[in-house]
């Protein structure tokens, strides 16, 4: 059953095609789900303005010029650049009045797509970036309006496969190009931690130690560290020495005492805690059921 609302619009702002969707109960409660979907051109300058919308917006521009302000700043907007916000904020978009710009946007939401959101802040995605190839988001925006037409009775489910390909490449997308160059320098310094850690997981590993031998100050790596990886040090040497213990449980005779040593996750009793904190079950149970 289709549940689209197809509008076809010529004022004397804009041209646009648009769909406003409703998505099925399960959809709302279990999948990414869109809200509309359109593409617009502009005939002259006209400023469209929300707030307090449970939605996300992506849009990118397709040809033209224009600004975007969101959160009390204001950006430049050309052909090629993407943006990504949360539409409970306040926003505006604007095109520029000697380069009407061409725009193609969705508002799609999900039960879970504001702690995706808060990781991609976290992991320093702006509200504006310019893509190496927006053809691979132009592809995304037309599997999913070609989904929302269609009659497909896993509708749903095609559109959140698709919004979950558009949220992969917000992700690999997302860094802000002005601070691309000064990124690259400061990735070359902390990847040569993430080396030796990788290498030295199952020893006993400081903060200290790591800062001395690497000539970084440790409250600076702490928080490059983060940024460049999404996780902590400590949680990045606790994700190595969990999986090395899975690997080791299901295909080793050690004893899970031994596993606990070998993995630098220490004595028993600590072992078998954080195991279960992360794995939800003990490694004995893990091992059975494996």
């Amino acid at each position: 059953m289709k549940n689209t609302i197809f509008t076809n619009e010529s004022t004397t702002s804009v041209v646009s095609r648009r769909i406003l969707y409703t998505p099925s109960n399960f959809a709302k409660s279990s999948l990414l789900f869109l809200q509309e979907i359109g593409e617009l051109t502009a005939k002259k300058v006209h400023t469209s303005a929300r707030e307090d919308l449970k939605s996300y917006l992506f849009f990118y521009v397709v040809s033209g010029e224009g600004k975007l302000s969101y959160k009390g700043k204001n950006h430049e907007l050309g052909e090629g650049d993407c943006v990504f916000i949360d539409c409970n904020n306040p926003y505006s978009h604007i095109t520029d009045e000697n380069n009407l710009w061409t725009l193609r946007w969705c508002h799609f939401y999900g039960l879970n797509l504001p702690q995706i959101y808060h990781k991609y802040c976290e992991r320093g995605g702006q509200p504006v970036f310019k893509p190496r190839d927006v053809k691979e988001f132009d592809d995304v925006w037309e599997f999913l309006i070609d989904t929302a037409e269609g009659n497909d009775y896993i509708r749903d489910m095609r559109l959140n496969e698709g919004f979950n390909r558009l949220l992969t490449l917000i992700m690999s997308e997302s860094w802000n190009p002005s601070e691309r160059n000064n990124r690259n320098s400061k990735q070359s310094e902390i990847i040569h931690v993430k080396e030796y850690l990788d290498e030295h997981f199952v020893e006993k590993i400081t903060l200290d130690q790591l800062s001395e031998m690497f000539f970084i100050n440790k409250f600076y790596l702490t928080r490059k560290y983060k940024e460049q990886y999404g996780m902590t040090i400590s949680a990045y040497l606790m994700n190595l020495r969990i999986t090395k213990a899975k690997q080791m449980l299901r295909f080793t005779e050690k004893s899970v005492e031994d596993i606990g040593h070998e993995c630098g996750l220490g004595e028993l009793n600590y072992f078998s805690r954080v195991f279960k904190e992360i794995e939800g079950v003990s490694p004995s149970l893990y091992r059975k059921q494996w």
